[in-house]
């Protein structure tokens, strides 16, 4: 179990209120959206072999925001599960820009449960601005979609590593982060809502974006420091973006050492170490007293259904 997690969070006031320069927070924004850096095909390029794309959702349709397959890893067998953004405008109109529908959704939880099957553990790679906001994607169940995807996560038996590995924006990065390690490069950044959905909503100007971010801070260090990622694994001088194979090679030690120490923890107490985990986000003291603690909890302990 993962020991560094407040619970509950001490000092998240001091923290929250610890002031960082704009210009810094939108440059890391900048960095992490760089079309240069690797996404999750390239990671399984360079990490995997013996690579097999998984396709479709069994239901007729196949997104390509969200990539999926079996390959072997450092002498384990893993499904990879993540978003794809592509680089020139042709394949990001294919890929949607890495926002994922419902339909993309229904990939993933039909892979989770295969590896789950066979008991491959899972690694899953975020990059996306969020889920798609379009009107088709609400008609088909999209909130039902990410929380039916989060929920499958949390009741797999076998090991599950989340990588952020660029964007990790909203919904549509929570569907599939809910893991036992939540492993975040560098110069990525993670949080609810992107800062020019935040400018819309807060100011109505998307150009107070600078603002936003700033002012939520979803940089890596904050990210760690709120016991949001588990562990900030470092990249190449300059970004990932700089040197593929080394950035990969970095992120694959750290993916490595979250299995090893996830694999030797009990199924039950690895399921019930991630739940909590998750449980816990949202919950500190105030004037010594626990605030934001759920009264009731659900029991999530089932199977997950197959798909």
């Amino acid at each position: 179990m993962n020991s560094r997690l407040p619970t509950p969070f001490r000092g998240l006031r001091r923290r929250l209120a610890e002031r960082a320069a704009e210009s810094d927070i939108w440059d890391a924004v900048q960095l992490a959206r760089d079309d240069g850096r690797p996404y999750t095909l390239d990671y399984a390029e360079w990490l995997v072999d013996d690579w097999i794309e998984v396709h479709g959702d069994r239901a007729g349709t196949d997104d390509h925001a969200i990539v999926t397959g079996i390959g072997s890893f450092r002498g384990r067998t893993i499904a990879i599960v993540g978003h794809q953004k592509g680089r020139d405008l042709k394949e990001r109109a294919y890929r949607n820009f890495g926002m994922a529908q419902p339909q993309g959704y229904a990939k993933a939880r039909r892979v989770f449960a295969l590896a789950d099957r066979l008991g491959f553990p899972v690694v899953t790679m975020i990059d996306t601005p969020g889920a798609y906001p379009g009107v088709e994607a609400e008609q088909a169940g999209q909130a039902a979609a990410i929380a039916q995807s989060m929920l499958a996560m949390t009741r797999l038996r076998v090991p599950t590593v989340a990588c952020v590995i660029g964007e990790g924006g909203s919904g549509g990065a929570l569907a599939i982060g809910v893991a036992d390690r939540v492993l975040m490069l560098e110069h990525s950044i993670y949080s609810v809502i992107s800062p020019e959905g935040c400018a819309s909503i807060l100011w109505r100007d998307v150009n107070q974006r600078r603002k936003a971010a700033a002012a939520f801070k979803p940089t890596a260090r904050f990210s760690y420091e709120l016991g949001v990622v588990d562990t900030v694994v470092g990249e190449p001088s300059g970004g990932a973006h700089k040197d593929h194979e080394r950035a990969a090679r970095m992120l694959g030690d750290a993916i490595g050492v979250a299995l090893d120490s996830i694999e030797a923890e009990p199924v039950e107490q690895r399921r019930a170490a991630r739940r909590a985990k998750f449980r816990r986000m949202g919950v500190w003291l105030e004037d010594g007293v626990v605030v934001g603690e759920k009264e009731h909890d659900h029991e999530l302990a089932a199977p997950a259904p197959a798909e």
